[in-house]
């Protein structure tokens, strides 16, 4: 995973894996998206491979840093909204989106392409400060 923040409050993600990737710069820009106090979206047009397996340590690390920001996950994440140009994954991936929700705290939208996930994004921004979730 990766993250670019550079279009803030749009955060873009990339889930593919390297293997030996070190996550604690992703975890760090996460934290330091969190502590802006302003609500966004998360945003993906990669998917994570289907046979990636998270070893028991990164299980624990994310599971630990899940319940650190708890609060703050749930209060300031408005989405992850991710681009899946085929309709028959989007579909999988929906119901998928039941237990990403009860994981993350924030809900899984599926858009067909990037300009369909910016507008969805943008629909979800507070536009007076306040979130319209």
């Amino acid at each position: 995973m990766s993250i670019n923040s550079s279009n803030f409050p749009l955060v873009w993600m990339n889930l593919s894996q390297e293997p030996g990737h070190d996550h604690q710069p992703d975890f760090d820009e996460f934290e330091a998206n969190l502590r802006r106090g302003v609500p966004f979206v998360l945003l993906t047009d990669t998917v994570p491979a289907d046979d990636h397996e998270h070893s028991p340590e990164e299980k624990k690390r994310t599971a630990l840093w899940m319940k650190k920001n708890k609060v703050e996950l749930r209060r300031l994440v408005l989405a992850m909204i991710m681009v899946e140009p085929n309709a028959a994954k989007r579909l999988g991936f929906k119901a998928f989106s039941v237990v990403f929700a009860k994981f993350w705290g924030y809900p899984l939208l599926l858009a067909a392409s990037r300009e369909q996930a910016i507008g969805m994004a943008r629909e979800l921004l507070p536009t007076d400060g306040k979130s319209s979730r």
